[in-house]
């Protein structure tokens, strides 16, 4: 029997907090308040609070408590680490060059933008059809003026998981620093600084089941990385981050990445099954395109239906919460650059859906989003001339005039 209440297979964009998230924030929210700047006794238990926060966060990637700076997200972390660390290694003489993936997210590839406007160089490096990129072709990108590596192990869009160790190898015996955008990865996969050279690495609350609004990036202490500062003001977090912090914010992300380091192997594990049921069902539909790879995270999956618009199918299905992939810039009705720097012609790429899984998604509900998708497509394909095309037989790369080679579910 159908399910009547909404289903949520959107986890890429954001998590619903956990539970012992919620109420570990709402000790703070109900209680005395509390600045840990003052030196009272509010202000000294919101302190030890934050500090417990900061271990918390520490301990999912091996950091150690003071290399933790709090940040309203991700985004800011990726701006922090990127326009402070470069335009630091700048001013000392070391460099102007910055290197990253095309497939990064817009929070990695706009601050590359603005260090472009600043006089910095930015090479992309593409990645093969699947998504992958290979440690050689980041390498053969570094140059004597390179001072900063920035990527994301684990891409937002199409779950691919890159070898950071092989890449992390190649860039520090190039003397560059290292920065990873790790919000999809952090308890997904594992981060170890004290076994990865990672120099910079920025964190979010809410992609591992915590409080939209807070974030995190981690900056290695020894050596020491320094940042020139984005923001200025109270002289928090070192002077990196200025502004008193919100207590409750922090204390839920701390929550939520102690429970992700307890839960990392249980829920991919999981998860991994969730997503062979999902493959399997979505290769019933027939003429499905994965876009990335069989064995990148769990959590995602990046599909192209061909014979099908994808912003036409999210029409169609509902109250099914997914993605439809080409909606990088909904104002323009873009393709995705992601599945453009693979290759994916744009017919291909406005023909895309992300379903990406998380806690609390089971086997039915699984079964439930395959049908909703299954009876979607198969309603737009009987008004589509590309699937009657398909269907008379004419070859995928006749019809989307590509040699990009597809791996068809």
């Amino acid at each position: 029997m159908a399910r009547s209440e909404p289903l949520y297979l959107d986890y890429a964009a954001t998590t619903p907090p956990d539970p012992l998230v919620v109420e570990a924030m709402q000790v703070w929210l109900r209680g005395r308040p509390g600045n840990p700047a003052s030196r009272h006794a509010d202000g000294r238990r919101a302190a030890a609070a934050v500090a417990r926060a900061r271990g918390d966060v520490a301990g999912l990637i091996g950091a150690q408590p003071e290399e933790i700076v709090w940040t309203s997200g991700a985004t800011e972390s990726n701006n922090l680490a990127l326009l402070g660390a470069a335009r630091h290694q700048r001013a000392r003489g070391r460099g102007d060059h910055v290197v990253t993936l095309a497939t990064e997210h817009r929070a990695v590839l706009a601050p590359c933008e603005a260090l472009e406007a600043d006089g910095f160089s930015v090479t992309r490096v593409m990645p093969a059809a699947d998504g992958s990129v290979a440690p050689a072709d980041v390498a053969d990108a570094l140059t004597d003026r390179t001072v900063l590596v920035s990527l994301a192990p684990v891409n937002n869009e199409t779950g691919v998981i890159v070898d950071v160790a092989g890449i992390a190898e190649r860039v520090k015996a190039g003397g560059a620093l290292l920065h990873l955008d790790a919000a999809q990865a952090a308890g997904r996969v594992p981060l170890d600084v004290t076994t990865l050279p990672v120099d910079l690495m920025s964190l979010s609350a809410h992609k591992c089941y915590g409080p939209q609004g807070v974030g995190a990036l981690y900056v290695r202490s020894r050596p020491r990385v320094r940042l020139m500062p984005l923001l200025h003001g109270g002289g928090q977090e070192g002077g990196l981050r200025p502004g008193s912090v919100p207590v409750h914010q922090v204390v839920g992300m701390g929550e939520a990445c102690r429970l992700a380091g307890e839960r990392r192997v249980a829920d991919m594990t999981a998860l991994a099954s969730l997503r062979d049921h999902l493959l399997a069902g979505l290769a019933e539909i027939g003429g499905v395109v994965l876009n990335g790879r069989r064995d990148g995270s769990p959590h995602v999956v990046n599909i192209s239906l061909l014979g099908v618009q994808g912003e036409a199918l999210i029409s169609l299905l509902g109250d099914l919460a997914v993605s439809a992939g080409s909606a990088c810039s909904a104002a323009a009705r873009r393709p995705s650059h992601v599945l453009r720097a693979m290759g994916r012609p744009d017919a291909l790429a406005h023909a895309s859906l992300r379903v990406s899984l998380g806690r609390g998604v089971d086997v039915a509900d699984v079964g439930e989003a395959v049908g909703r998708i299954r009876a979607a497509v198969a309603h737009l394909r009987r008004f589509s001339p590309v699937w009657r095309r398909l269907a008379a037989g004419e070859s995928v790369a006749s019809v989307y005039a590509t040699a990009t080679p597809l791996t068809v579910l």
